[in-house]
């Protein structure tokens, strides 16, 4: 009678699987990490700047298509550019440092901007809501200051120039924004913040921005 061969050893196993399904882990690997860098990523707050709206701690979800589809890793454009808008809340890297910040949209090209004493004037107007307590209309957007530690600096009046924006955040008498590093073009934009999708001390949340 002919023996049966003996079974595989389980390092044998292990390695023809291994074989078998590496390479479709691999790829299956890479697309999320391209789909990542592509069209959706995370951010955590790191400081106070962007209070009320954002705390330290929070993680927003970032919309990476808001400002055009791009190869991953790379400035190559898939599809056209969006255009970053007054009220957007944005993710880009520090012109003056590299490091990843969120800020807000308060003027875009072809606008007249000026901040006294941390408020608004674009185009010459005022942008203050009169809603019994310090808030601006931004775009379409009513957004909410933190005035409690002042207004910050001041901007004379400056016209934003063409494929340029103008970031503040929220807190302005706290927050290390275009005062400090100047105009953004747009093209530096990583994406737009959707949402608050967990706090600390809460947990899961939406909060939309």
């Amino acid at each position: 009678m002919d023996r049966a061969p003996p079974a595989p050893s389980r390092s044998a196993r292990l390695r023809r699987w291994l074989r078998r399904e590496l390479p479709s882990l691999a790829l299956a690997v890479a697309l999320l990490v391209a789909a990542r860098a592509s069209l959706a990523n995370h951010y955590q707050v790191p400081s106070e700047s962007m209070m009320p709206a954002l705390v330290p701690g929070d993680r927003v979800l970032v919309d990476m298509r808001a400002y055009g589809l791009r190869v991953p890793f790379t400035g190559i454009e898939l599809l056209g550019r969006g255009q970053p808008a007054p009220g957007d809340v944005v993710v880009f890297k520090s012109p003056r440092d590299g490091i990843r910040l969120i800020k807000r949209v308060v003027a875009v090209g072809g606008q007249s901007v000026a901040l006294r004493e941390g408020r608004l004037l674009v185009d010459g107007r005022p942008l203050a809501a009169d809603d019994g307590g310090p808030a601006e209309r931004i775009g379409d957007r009513l957004v909410r200051l933190d005035l409690e530690d002042g207004g910050g600096p001041d901007i004379a009046p400056i016209q934003v120039p063409a494929g340029h924006v103008l970031v503040l955040g929220d807190h302005r008498g706290a927050s290390a924004d275009g005062r400090a590093f100047g105009l953004v073009p747009e093209q530096a934009f990583d994406g737009r913040a959707l949402g608050v999708y967990w706090r600390r001390g809460q947990g899961p949340v939406w909060r939309p921005l």
